[in-house]
């Protein structure tokens, strides 16, 4: 972190000339080559959602989620409704969003929470990917196109992903997606009757531009081959951690 010193000889952090709160997200829909995220609508995804859902075998998937897995279609529109509901408030946090395929599918979910517009920070987090979105380009492209509405469309400062410590995929995935892990606050969270530390990474806005550059090879056309296989994994592409 760049710093400076005050006029008593106290180092200070750097300056932000014509700092101002970063906007709210927008209610817009963010598309992509592999995916498209839009506002979930719980009209419109739910039936989508639900059978995506339903390919998983158990309930595995939320075993890290706050929620548990909704029993059978009422449950599961209803749990969607209340995930939707922060949309029709104007300072709306957590903001749902429903992750749909190149065919028009919604098979996911991940949302912008702990929205901190005055300091320029924005949380992605309560990401379902279903069956259907798991291990697709899909899933990777709709991570960048949230990052990049963070930092380059919003102008925020820190984007960042916190999961149960004890969570092995999310950490892992947090790492490949460019996040910096930031260490473990002990006995942070109650939730499903335990206890959760849970684990920090971020990205920084000066971090951001080299995440991004790593992220538009990745997703790149020439980056896949003719059957949709990768050449090159993101992890290669992606700055060495600092």
């Amino acid at each position: 972190m760049d710093t400076r010193e005050n006029p008593f000889g106290q180092t200070i952090g750097a300056a932000l000339a014509g700092w101002s709160p970063r906007p709210h997200p927008p209610a817009s829909p963010i598309a992509g080559r592999f995916c498209r995220i839009e506002p979930l609508d719980p009209a419109r995804h739910g039936d989508d959602l639900f059978a995506a859902d339903q390919l998983a075998p158990d309930a595995r998937d939320w075993t890290y989620l706050v929620a548990e897995r909704p029993a059978g279609r009422e449950a599961f529109q209803a749990w969607l409704e209340s995930c939707a509901a922060s949309w029709r408030r104007a300072d709306g946090d957590p903001l749902f969003h429903a992750i749909r395929l190149a065919d028009g599918r919604a098979v996911g979910l991940a949302a912008y929470l702990r929205i901190d517009r005055g300091n320029g920070v924005i949380e992605v987090g309560h990401i379902l990917f279903t069956p259907a979105l798991q291990r697709r380009p899909a899933g990777t492209e709709a991570m960048f196109l949230m990052m990049r509405r963070a930092f380059d469309e919003l102008g925020y400062r820190r984007y960042e992903w916190k999961c149960d410590s004890l969570n092995a995929p999310s950490r892992r995935a947090a790492l490949r997606y460019g996040f910096r892990f930031e260490g473990i606050f002990r006995q942070a969270v109650v939730y499903k009757g335990r206890s959760r530390d849970t684990a920090w990474f971020a990205i920084t806005d000066q971090e951001w531009p080299a995440v991004r550059t790593a992220f538009e090879a990745w997703l790149d056309p020439a980056n896949f081959t003719p059957s949709g296989e990768q050449r090159r994994p993101l992890a290669a592409l992606l700055p060495p951690p600092a």
